[in-house]
């Protein structure tokens, strides 16, 4: 195998280091990491509703301070003391205010960033190496449809919050149960339907795939948001792109995560074909 010359491969985006400066607990489920701190002045919203980021975990067992020297950590760390890159969206850029805010999806000692949302505290740093996004709600299309699961939860909620007044559409929120619900600032004309596991494994149901094929599909344009599990988004792309004919341009479609895979190996699998949706 030919290595490529470290010349010729793809600069690190410069890491953005912050500071909790708040932990809410939304539901059983979901705690939000408020962060802020002279570092903010490096982000930028750029009115993507799924603005998203690469964050950087440093192992409980090392006392690494950010920014961190990823290169030179190779040299002397073994792989599984480096710090751990997770992505996760930005919740809400409140930039006025110096913060934003990053939602995570817990469940008890299971992951890396899990685990250390449920115990930040203030003043533990929260480092980002970049920010991206690529969709916000269409103000011109005739209807929405947004479908996801809880970790679409963040984004959905934004694409919410920027939605023209009048817009009108459908969203399918799948959570374990009624404990997970949050208060969404939905237009009047959007519909919330919340999807229930019940205690089945996340990842494991058909239930989102099932509730986007049993929709009563509206006329007009459509501008569609579907984002979660990769098996979900593998049975929802055929679906929406032959099925119902929608152009590249009225889709969101991509997977957050996938059952059984960490993320390392869930983005290492995305350049693979059983990672290509």
């Amino acid at each position: 195998m030919t290595v490529p010359d470290a010349r010729t491969r793809r600069p690190q985006r410069p890491q953005i280091v912050l500071e909790v400066l708040e932990r809410i607990q939304l539901t059983p489920h979901l705690v939000r990491i408020v962060a802020g701190g002279p570092g903010i002045s490096a982000v930028e919203d750029k009115g993507f509703t799924d603005a998203y980021t690469k964050m950087l975990f440093a192992h409980p067992e090392t006392d690494l301070a950010p920014p961190y020297d990823l290169a030179a950590l190779r040299e002397r760390l073994p792989v599984e003391l480096l710090p751990s890159v997770r992505t996760y969206t930005i919740r809400r850029f409140d930039l006025a205010n110096g913060r934003i805010w990053i939602d995570f999806v817990v469940h008890g000692s299971e992951g890396v960033a899990g685990p250390w949302a449920d115990a930040a505290g203030p003043g533990q740093p929260v480092v980002l190496r970049g920010i991206g996004g690529g969709y916000a709600p269409d103000p011109e299309a005739d209807w929405h449809l947004l479908a996801g699961d809880d970790s679409a939860l963040p984004a959905i909620a934004a694409a919410l919050e920027a939605a023209p007044s009048d817009a009108e559409g459908v969203v399918l929120l799948e959570v374990d149960g009624d404990a997970d619900h949050v208060e969404l600032a939905a237009p009047d004309g959007i519909r919330v339907e919340w999807l229930h596991r019940d205690g089945r494994e996340a990842g494991t149901t058909t239930l989102l795939a099932d509730a986007v094929r049993a929709l009563e599909w509206r006329g007009g344009r459509v501008h569609v948001f579907a984002h979660g599990e990769r098996g979900a988004m593998k049975s929802l792309r055929p679906y929406l792109t032959d099925e119902r004919a929608l152009d590249r341009s009225q889709l969101s479609l991509s997977a957050y995560w996938a059952h059984g895979r960490r993320e390392d190996t869930f983005q290492a699998e995305k350049r693979e074909p059983v990672g290509q949706i």
